[in-house]
């Protein structure tokens, strides 16, 4: 799958007029009578020398902006928050690692589009990368993806990094390259998916018929009808508002993501659910990564991935000061005890027997978790 393209510099033109441009000027400066008094031999020294000069000062010069690689990155997310500073991070890595040919052009906070619009142009071969995960992937023609994002599916991290490295997630990840969408990094934590409420709930008997906000997609939307919510897709820039005219009683998503986007002005309670354990990826469409060299594909992969490391020190860093932060604030933390889990679990498995209704292969829960050990 890997595209072949070339980045040069085009100088010999200009090395050639500016040789002329050398030579005109000796003959010149002296007027006819140093014409006539130069040897043809020194004439000709002469002109070499400008030539030389002239080389060496365009192999100096820097590439021109035109054969500088910029690839767009847009993401939901503000640059304060972990995700953000790891975005900053991977375009670091790449312009000192490509030595200045390529570059990423960051776009926080959905200023280049929302996920889906982002999405569309990147498979129609816009030079995009995004931030997506499985259920998003699911609505994009690689339905068994999407079990990774149902409610309470992982127990712990461990699974999940197992499950990235598994020949399973590897060929999942083949067929969504084919559908025109490739996956740069999985290795990126996102958080643990909290519950934020107007009003304090414990049990999915709490969240009955309340209308909690979720991104765009069939996965999440469906994961949370489950549970006994009334599920909303809504883009992350519109919940702030939608929060504070009642439209919504809650959201839900990691507390560097709650606390970045400011809900906790209009949101004062935090259910630790960790319903998702939300590992999330980079993709750029597969038709635009093909016109790079695989020198430069190679560049994205490996500085995403040391991105992705970056960005889960500074997740693992931040986000007790961020419940620190929340509290601070006048938001309340409730922690579910065994029992409690227990009935979030419960409630959760009428999602994962409509697996056929996702357009899931037979057998994938069990796939999956196999894949996972």
């Amino acid at each position: 799958c890997h595209g072949r393209g070339n980045i040069m510099r085009k100088t010999n033109t200009a090395i050639m007029s500016l040789v002329m441009c050398a030579a005109m000027l000796l003959s010149a400066c002296g007027g006819a009578a140093t014409s006539a008094s130069t040897p043809a031999a020194t004439q000709a020294a002469q002109t070499e020398k400008a030539a030389e000069e002239t080389k060496e000062s365009a192999q100096e010069t820097p590439a021109p902006a035109g054969d500088v690689v910029t690839i767009q990155i847009g993401f939901e997310n503000t640059t304060e928050e972990p995700i953000g500073k790891a975005v900053e991070k991977w375009a670091e890595l790449l312009a000192a690692e490509s030595s200045g040919t390529m570059k990423l052009e960051l776009f926080p906070n959905s200023s280049l589009g929302s996920k889906s619009e982002l999405i569309d142009q990147m498979i129609m071969g816009e030079s995009i990368i995004t931030i997506a995960d499985g259920a998003f992937y699911a609505d994009y023609g690689v339905p068994d993806l999407g079990i990774l994002y149902g409610p309470f599916f992982f127990d712990n991290w461990d699974e999940v990094w197992k499950l990235i490295d598994s020949d399973w997630y590897q060929t999942e990840c083949g067929k969504l390259a084919d559908k025109g969408l490739t996956v740069l990094a999985s290795n990126w934590v996102y958080g643990e998916r909290e519950l934020m409420t107007k009003t304090k709930v414990v049990t999915p008997a709490d969240i009955k018929g309340k209308k909690i906000r979720l991104a765009n997609s069939q996965i999440y939307v469906e994961g949370f009808n489950a549970l006994g919510a009334t599920a909303v897709p809504m883009a992350l820039g519109d919940v702030y508002t939608s929060l504070q005219n009642g439209t919504l009683d809650g959201v839900e998503n990691p507390l560097s993501t709650l606390y970045g986007q400011s809900f906790q002005e209009v949101s004062k309670n935090i259910l630790m659910t960790g319903h998702i354990l939300n590992f999330t990826t980079w993709c750029i469409g597969t038709d635009y990564l093909n016109t790079l060299t695989p020198e430069q594909q190679e560049l994205l992969y490996k500085t995403g991935e040391e991105a992705g490391l970056y960005n889960n020190e500074q997740q693992a860093a931040a986000n007790d000061d961020y419940r620190k932060k929340l509290e601070e604030a006048g938001v309340t933390f409730t922690e579910l005890t065994d029992e409690e889990r227990a009935l979030w679990k419960e409630a959760s498995l009428s999602f994962y027997e409509k697996g056929s209704q996702f357009g899931w292969s037979d057998g994938l829960y069990d796939t999956v978790k196999a894949a996972m050990q």
